[in-house]
């Protein structure tokens, strides 16, 4: 009962979630853990709580400034001063000023790049660090369907910095992901606390329509009539914004879009006002959703295909925190498929964009990890390659020879690519078959269905009438009454964003 009164303490609760407390319990004895809670179960407090005990620094790395921004601001709000984020934003003089006080910090968040730089190193190394946490730990693995090049140092940055005790957190990782995360950080023998990642609260639908039109009508549809508040992702930026226009436009209220290409303070606000319960229903791509701490997210719905089934996993979770009957939507059209496969396309550079660059970096006497932003942007514009594939290009080569690592760096690509590939595959046959999809799903994370749960998915049957009966929160009074529109003219000043494929995140 130690824990749970210090639980109450701190945060001022009386119990702790599944696999919280004995990844607590792990951390506490020493022992170096990997984590894999459910999205929505409170990962953060994992860290968190061991902070206070142990009462030294902790050092979190995060894919995203959203997701690290919005954990220093939790933080912040529960009287947490000894907080800090280290990012880009920072100028030159903000960041000098930082390091010097380092260690007057107790959460130090930032991200896998801010570790390349030596500043931060030699910061880094003169704290007594009690913890080390790859927050996202998928995105170290190759296996992983969010694969960042930048987490591939990680293990030499542990290493480095004395290869203090450390957390690997995920919400979605294969038994061949977290053998690879374990590999990649060095934590080979450390513990495994594994929980489901079953949210029996989220009834699971697909609904198939005929035309890109009807998808569109049956967004309008499920924002009329659903209650509550809710994610609506996409994989287009364009259209992310078109449909929140269109959605105000109908009457629905309180609608907002976020996405990667916005300033970082406009998608903070936006953030802001999602939690604070100013915007309702958000149209989003995949950017948004990691660290969203809201609970009463009632419903998600997929306009586009996401690329796997560990991504459908992570954002279906953004519904139900709070335990309450949410719902997943995913609202497919024929030929929807071939988005999601160009864009995995997209996502690491061609062959002759490796070669070419690789010879054009051979030519030049700086070494890749420290190559002027000049000569960055000359690379990119030279070979058409986007801020994605030029990381994974400097961040493969680091300090080596780009000559002699162009076709190490090739067949990497194409092992990757088929990666991808399968994932989606194995997501695509998912959607498509008439068996159970929680079973499916669970199966596909070597997990067995273990209740019977009345709001499962289409394929057990159920009434989406009742469910929205049962479902908490107010059905949305918006002036057209939640009726279903056919208004074609209208949607075809947004239709072009079906092709908009270079715009993803």
């Amino acid at each position: 009962m130690i824990l749970e009164s210090m639980l109450q303490k701190h945060f001022g609760f009386s119990s702790f979630r599944a696999g919280q407390k004995e990844v607590i319990a792990s951390l506490l004895g020493g022992q170096c853990t990997l984590a894999m809670l459910p999205t929505g179960s409170g990962k953060s407090l994992c860290y968190q709580l061991p902070a206070y005990i142990i009462n030294k620094t902790i050092v979190i790395v995060s894919p995203l400034l959203s997701l690290m921004q919005d954990q220093a601001e939790q933080l912040k709000m529960r009287g947490e001063k000894k907080v800090i984020t280290l990012n880009s934003f920072l100028s030159p003089q903000q960041k000098q000023a930082a390091l010097k006080q380092l260690g007057n910090y107790r959460f130090i968040f930032l991200s896998p790049e801010m570790l390349r730089m030596r500043s931060v190193m030699s910061a880094l190394k003169r704290l007594d660090i009690g913890l080390f946490v790859v927050d996202e730990a998928h995105c170290i693995s190759q296996w992983g369907y969010d694969f960042r090049p930048d987490y591939l140092n990680l293990g030499g940055f542990r290493a480095a910095l004395g290869e203090p005790l450390t957390l690997a957190l995920t919400a979605s990782a294969t038994a061949e992901v977290r053998k690879d995360i374990l590999e990649k950080l060095g934590l080979n023998g450390s513990n495994q606390i594994i929980t489901s990642i079953d949210r029996s609260n989220i009834a699971i639908t697909v609904e198939k329509v005929a035309s890109y039109e009807d998808k569109l009508e049956r967004v309008i549809q499920v924002a009329s009539e659903m209650k509550g508040s809710g994610i609506i992702y996409f994989s287009s930026k364009k259209l992310a914004e078109s449909v929140a226009a269109m959605l105000t436009e109908k009457g629905i209220n309180d609608v907002g879009y976020y996405h990667g290409g916005m300033e970082q303070e406009q998608r903070m606000l936006i953030q802001q006002q999602f939690l604070g319960g100013q915007i309702r229903i958000i149209c989003a791509t995949s950017a948004f959703g990691m660290g969203i701490n809201k609970e009463d997210v009632r419903f998600v719905v997929h306009f586009h295909l996401p690329m796997g089934m560990e991504a459908y996993v992570q954002e279906i979770g953004r519904a139900g925190r709070d335990g309450k009957q949410s719902i997943a939507i995913l609202i497919y059209c024929e030929g929807d498929e071939g988005l999601p496969l160009r864009l995995a396309e997209q996502e690491l550079p061609t062959d002759i964009q490796i070669i070419e660059s690789c010879r054009f970096l051979s030519h030049h006497d700086h070494k890749p990890s420290q190559l002027p932003k000049s000569l960055q942007l000359d690379l990119m514009s030279k070979f058409s390659l986007n801020e994605t594939q030029i990381r994974f290009i400097l961040a493969f080569i680091k300090d080596g020879n780009p000559a002699e690592k162009a076709e190490e760096m090739r067949v990497y690509v194409q092992n990757r690519k088929l990666i991808k590939q399968d994932k989606f595959t194995a997501f695509y046959h998912w959607f498509q078959s008439s068996n159970c999809r929680r079973e499916l799903l669970l199966t596909y994370f070597q997990e067995e269905k273990q209740e019977i749960i009345p709001y499962c998915c289409d394929n057990c049957g159920f009434s989406i009438t009742r469910l929205l009966e049962e479902m908490p929160g107010e059905i949305n009074q918006s002036s057209n009454g939640g009726l279903y529109f056919s208004w074609k003219k209208e949607l075809e000043a947004i239709l072009f964003s079906k092709r908009a494929v270079n715009d993803e995140k």
